[in-house]
């Protein structure tokens, strides 16, 4: 949809797609096999603004908006679905939520190097017994004069390996249940009692680092309270949703990937003495796949517009999600099968796009828990 861009998101897009072409697609399926995270594309990224691409250039960052975000993280899936994770992650769950809800002090000592790469940001919600029941968090935050001292664990943690900043939920009143008394924490990861104790072995996106975090006695100032105590529960609410509009991004850049790697195949691969680009099956196979992915992507462009509009887009934003994710793993599952045996294996890459595309479907919120917003929102 060129003609719906303005010209700088067109030149945005324009940029991300040449560096994802040049640095980012060289070695990626070597990286899945490897896990070895990219810390030179990282740096890279950090040096075109991707890394702060929707914050004001007053914190450092490149003074773009959603849709821009959006457009740089469909461009990455579409070669990379580690790559792309590592951002979405550092950006929608960690920067962005510093921006929109830290102080002036807090934004003006962590915007600058989470904007410019120097410092990569990670979200601490997730923990052993609360996923989807986010209300259950059991970490707590004990005040401890002008300190907060954390102890509890986080799991399934992008970037929890290698962050530097992390945004960390806690349970700051400890009489109360569910979504009360939660308070969202800026926590410096080099801090006594972060520790690293697991980092997971994936089925995809396995160039993204994925860890088991525990803190132990951690301290935290006062000072780095994100927002009020006891209101984190709002606050990563908001982060979320906004965070669904990039993971819709990524399944849109995986699929459209895994569709472009079809169509060449089929135009070159004979079977039954011609091109299986001219058997109708097949011809069908793809007509579907393209009409699940353009979908997909009018409903995250839509969320993204009216998120920088300042319009109501949480439901919108869970339905880009669900329809994007949902149709990412559609559209991997028959771009194997138009390759047949070759699309099995490893050198194809789009089992690998098929591996990645799943994550989309269970984080930042799973299928089942969109349709229970969305049921929400639209009957009662």
């Amino acid at each position: 949809m060129p003609e719906l861009l303005t010209e700088e998101q067109c030149m945005i897009r324009d940029m991300v797609r040449e560096f994802a072409l040049a640095d980012v697609k060289p070695g990626a399926g070597q990286r899945d096999v490897s896990k070895e995270f990219p810390f030179d594309i990282i740096k890279k990224m950090g040096g075109l603004g991707l890394m702060g691409i929707a914050i004001p250039e007053e914190f450092g960052g490149a003074d773009g908006d959603t849709l821009s975000y959006i457009l740089a993280i469909e461009e990455l899936a579409k070669v990379c679905g580690s790559t792309c994770l590592t951002l979405c992650a550092h950006f929608s769950l960690c920067t962005y939520p510093i921006y929109a809800f830290g102080s002036d002090e807090q934004k003006k000592k962590y915007l600058p190097s989470l904007a410019s790469g120097e410092s990569l940001g990670c979200f601490g919600l997730t923990e052993p017994g609360a996923g989807s029941d986010s209300g259950s968090t059991a970490t707590t935050a004990v005040k401890k004069g002008e300190n907060w001292v954390l102890n509890g664990s986080k799991r399934f943690i992008t970037n929890g390996s290698y962050a530097q900043v992390m945004i960390a939920i806690a349970r700051t009143d400890l009489d109360s249940k569910g979504s009360h008394g939660l308070t969202a924490f800026i926590v410096d990861t080099d801090s006594a009692g972060y520790k690293v104790v697991k980092q997971e072995d994936k089925l995809g996106l396995r160039a993204s680092d994925t860890a088991e975090i525990i803190f132990e006695d951690l301290e935290v100032s006062h000072k780095n309270v994100l927002g009020e105590v006891d209101t984190g529960f709002s606050k990563f609410m908001a982060t979320l949703e906004g965070g669904r509009i990039s993971i819709a991004a990524l399944g849109v850049g995986l699929g459209q990937g895994a569709m472009d790697l079809t169509i060449p195949y089929i135009k070159e691969r004979i079977a039954f003495g011609k091109t299986l680009s001219k058997i109708e099956a097949i011809r069908s196979k793809v007509a579907n796949m393209a009409t699940e992915i353009n979908a997909a992507r009018s409903l995250v462009y839509r969320a993204a517009r009216a998120k920088d509009k300042g319009q109501p887009f949480a439901h919108i934003a869970s339905m880009a999600k669900l329809y994007s994710s949902e149709a990412a793993v559609r559209t991997c599952n028959q771009a194997i099968q138009c390759l047949g045996g070759y699309g099995y294996m490893h050198e194809y890459d789009v089992e690998r796009f098929w591996r990645d595309s799943k994550l989309c479907e269970i984080g930042e919120g799973t299928s089942e828990i969109q349709r229970l917003i969305l049921s929400r929102h639209f009957i009662d």
